[in-house]
């Protein structure tokens, strides 16, 4: 089961005239980081919700956003700063008078400087909180179902990506056939080129050959992607939730024989071959890094 670390889920919760809706929104990183943007009267419960989000939702970068609709507003009052008020009044009064300005309204320009009057809001009670936290456990719920969904999708294009590197990889037996004969034709032609008047002796010749050619024989890496491949597609079907990580170790594996294969080939056709491969094999990398 493949979960994916984007997603998006919603939740609301009604107490009496007031609508409390949480949105959590989650993309892919390397570690968790929870964020919130609540309204005052859950301030004090902010480190609550982050430590409930991190636990649920494991890993990558999480926002929640908690908003509050409401008909009537009970709960919040203002407050006028009385000693900022006096003084940016006596500042802009004799600024005026300076000035020659006549008109104008004092008392609304004063109010609307920042600071001036002070939003107060008391804490939720325990059934707002209540409420809030039926949203925000309805919202997770919501985007772990968003997340599997989405986590299918890239379980398919994984086992699809796979699926191809064993293809090219099938391909390359035929290739391989013919490989050594050309090789050694190869090693033949060079040697005539540069020792024609040298004697040479012919048995060792074969012997370092033969040494040569096994240097360059790419059957363990095959067989090692191949089983790296199996293991990949083992490990996707697995009821495991967190397996982004134990994958990339496996891709990891594949993409170091893919790269030595195509080290040890010298052959046009298979490292035609073993770029597709590692195509394919970026494709799932970049796949990788949005699951658990």
């Amino acid at each position: 089961m493949i979960v994916s670390m984007t997603g998006y889920g919603q939740g609301i919760a009604y107490i009496g005239q007031k609508t409390i809706r949480a949105e959590i929104r989650t993309l892919n990183a390397r570690t968790t980081e929870a964020r919130s943007r609540i309204p005052g009267i859950f301030r004090d419960k902010e480190m609550e919700l982050r430590k409930w989000l991190t636990d649920e939702l494991l890993r990558g970068k999480i926002d929640l956003t908690i908003s509050i609709e409401e008909d009537v507003d009970t709960n919040s009052a203002s407050m006028l700063n009385k000693t900022l008020f006096k003084k940016y009044y006596e500042e802009l009064s004799q600024l005026k008078s300076e000035l020659g300005i006549e008109g104008g309204d004092m008392i609304q320009a004063v109010l609307s400087i920042p600071n001036v009057m002070v939003g107060f809001e008391e804490l939720a009670g325990e059934e707002e909180w209540t409420a809030a936290q039926k949203a925000v456990s309805a919202a997770m719920e919501d985007l772990k179902k968003f997340r599997l969904t989405e986590g299918k999708i890239l379980e398919n294009e994984m086992m699809e990506g796979v699926g191809r590197i064993e293809k090219y990889l099938a391909e390359v037996v035929p290739h391989e056939e013919s490989r050594v004969p050309r090789l050694r034709e190869k090693l033949r032609k060079a040697l005539d080129e540069f020792l024609v008047s040298q004697q040479v002796d012919h048995n060792r010749f074969e012997q370092e050959l033969i040494y040569y050619i096994e240097k360059l024989d790419i059957t363990e890496e095959k067989v090692r992607l191949a089983q790296h491949c199996t293991f990949f597609k083992d490990e996707l079907k697995s009821k495991e939730d967190q397996k982004g990580k134990k994958l990339g170790f496996i891709a990891q594996e594949m993409g170091r024989e893919i790269n030595t294969l195509g080290a040890k080939a010298q052959d046009s056709d298979i490292q035609l071959l073993v770029v597709n491969m590692k195509d394919e094999l970026e494709k799932i990398k970049e796949q990788l890094a949005n699951i658990l």
